[in-house]
């Protein structure tokens, strides 16, 4: 049978940033009067992310009804509600043990919020990430078993916690692990471990292991309220609305960078709904501390309210983040939110310093597979962000290791490329004993490693993992679903691709061809962001950014080598509504020349 190959977008096989433009779905170059089908701008954009002919109606409004699945169909999950409920009605002392993320403090909040609404007021520890670092500790689960704890639920982590879940067994206090990270074949001993990536699952759990904890700290209420109310608990009291939980899964859920599809995508579209009447009063206050002046959309999730969480547990207190979920008073919302804000600039600055010793050290490593990266002195709480960094500029997975000279062991963090699971290697290399400790997903994963054994480490990630990189690099495509002229950038079809989101993760933003254009303006503003304005031969002309970009390839050719070019411009296209009237801009991410 004769094939053949799939035609570049626009004529585009290497952009100025080396990749192949082609379309995600089908040719969807769209002319002047196809541009006001909203509909059918949408059903292209469900049918290019795999959404079926027979199943478009369920995916243009993701609700819970439609894809929330049975929690029993969880291992564990009738165990963990069962323990739960007996500590209710047996009056125990519960405490929620949660990470100091974003994922971690929503799924603490959550937890407390429904025993709080069951009458139940559970107390919480979140570990300092500088001083106890990542995932339970036997020493503090034995402290809160003396001081009269009998249950402890873990969120967000304790699904590798051999050593400290065996010591709180000894200690005799009971421990259910609520959990997404990955596992290994010997699960720890626990009351009841709930996490859809045990690798003992069946397929439809299996199936939902892209779930933040947060996420599956809400399968696990909803299996708790099933329990109470067929052993009567509700004859004496109103059940908990846990829908009006949503918000904190929508939360946890972007932050985490998980992936936005399926049930994920139904967990954020309702739970934006309920952000939007402001019921949390401590996510209000952080709305009102990001500046927002509009109901919170899932962007302003990932990149105004979840940094500041964040913030907390980088930089300053790690429980910071679930006080200020779980406050009924919206002076002290307001206070932790304001503070939280005040961290996150001071994040910023850290930041910025570890990203720029962390790239100085990148000119010696062209040939590696995987950027690893470490220093003296680096603040741990910024590593990952910079490791994000430092993956998006280089197109490699990226590890940056503090390393603390006191301990002699660094603490890592990296970030992956799509093709590369990079978490399953740091579990095989803690493994071959070439890591204290490690885990993650695919796409993110954290170590510590004896400050000495750095370079084998990176040695060994090489070796291994350096022909997926290769393979995962040569396919580096640039995935369009529109093709429009100059005069097709309006506020309007913006409006139109909303309505195939929430976006994120696994559900990628719509992403535009524009063009033929010519730059009229280009220059560098803020943070070596690059900000053009582009003109069609129809006339028509728009605004658009590209961030931090100044000192790459595509910023420099912008800015010096593109004038009086033709170009091919390709990015995300947004409401820009500072002005009198909403106009589109686009966020610029790659460009070819189109002469």
């Amino acid at each position: 049978m004769a094939t053949h190959a799939i035609p570049h977008v626009f004529g585009v096989s290497r952009s100025l940033t080396g990749r192949a433009w082609r379309w995600r779905g089908g040719n969807m170059e769209l002319g002047q009067s196809a541009l006001g089908d909203g509909e059918a701008i949408v059903r292209q954009l469900l049918l290019a992310r795999g959404v079926a002919e027979d199943d478009l109606a369920r995916h243009r409004a993701p609700t819970l009804r439609d894809f929330l699945p049975d929690p029993s169909e969880f291992n564990d999950m009738d165990a963990a509600a069962d323990r739960l409920a007996q500590a209710i009605f047996g009056h125990e002392k519960i405490v929620i043990y949660g990470d100091y993320d974003v994922d971690g403090a929503t799924s603490s909040a959550l937890l407390i919020r429904l025993l709080r609404d069951l009458g139940v007021e559970a107390g919480y520890y979140i570990p300092d990430r500088l001083l106890e670092g990542y995932g339970p500790s036997g020493e503090a689960l034995v402290r809160l078993a003396e001081e009269g704890c009998s249950l402890i639920v873990t969120v967000d982590c304790g699904a590798m916690a051999h050593e400290a879940l065996q010591q709180a067994r000894d200690a005799g206090v009971d421990v259910i692990v609520v959990d997404h990270h990955k596992c290994a074949p010997e699960l720890p001993l626990a009351a009841a471990l709930v996490n859809p990536n045990r690798l003992d699952e069946n397929d439809l759990a299996a199936s939902h292991g892209h779930l933040a904890a947060v996420g599956v700290a809400f399968l696990l209420a909803v299996a708790l309220v099933r329990v109470l109310r067929r052993r009567g608990y509700f004859d004496r009291c109103a059940e908990p609305d846990l829908m009006g939980l949503l918000d904190l899964v929508a939360l946890g859920t972007v932050a985490d960078v998980a992936a936005l599809h399926g049930l994920n995508r139904a967990f954020v579209a309702q739970g934006l709904k309920v952000m939007a009447r402001r019921q949390n009063i401590g996510l209000a206050a952080l709305i009102d501390a990001s500046r927002l002046k509009r109901a919170p959309i899932c962007s302003d999730l990932g990149f105004a309210l979840g940094p500041r969480i964040n913030a907390g547990g980088r930089v300053g207190e790690s429980t910071l983040g679930v006080r200020l979920l779980t406050t009924a008073d919206p002076h002290e919302a307001a206070t932790i939110a304001a503070q939280l804000s005040a961290l996150n600039e001071e994040r910023r600055a850290i930041e910025a310093e570890v990203q720029a010793a962390a790239e100085a050290q990148l000119s010696g490593q062209h040939n590696r597979a995987v950027q690893v990266v470490a220093g003296s002195g680096w603040h741990p709480g910024v590593i990952g962000i910079v490791a994000g960094r430092i993956k998006e500029k280089t197109g490699k997975p990226a590890l940056v290791i503090a390393i603390d000279e006191a301990s002699g062991q660094g603490k890592g963090s990296g970030r992956s490329i799509a093709g590369v699971d990079l978490g399953a290697a740091i579990i095989r290399a803690r493994g071959e004993g070439l890591l204290v400790a490690g885990g993650g997903h695919a796409m993110a994963a954290g170590l510590t490693v004896e400050a000495d054994g750095v370079d084998a480490f990176a040695a060994w990630l090489d070796e291994h993992l350096a022909e997926t990189v290769a393979r995962a690099s040569e396919t580096r495509e640039m995935l369009l679903d529109l093709g429009v002229s100059a005069g097709g950038m309006t506020a309007d079809l913006v409006h139109s691709l909303e309505r195939g989101g929430p976006y994120g993760m696994g559900w990628p933003g719509p992403r535009l061809a524009v063009g033929p254009v010519r730059l009229v303006k280009c220059d560098v503003v803020g943070n070596d962001h690059v900000r053009i304005i582009a003109a069609g031969d129809d006339g028509r002309s728009f605004k658009g950014i590209a961030f931090r970009a100044a000192e790459t390839d595509l910023g420099q050719t912008l800015l010096n080598a593109a004038r009086g070019r033709k170009l091919w411009l390709a990015g995300r296209a947004k409401v820009d509504d500072w002005g009198a009237v909403p106009a589109a801009e686009l966020h610029l991410e790659d460009a070819a020349y189109a002469d």
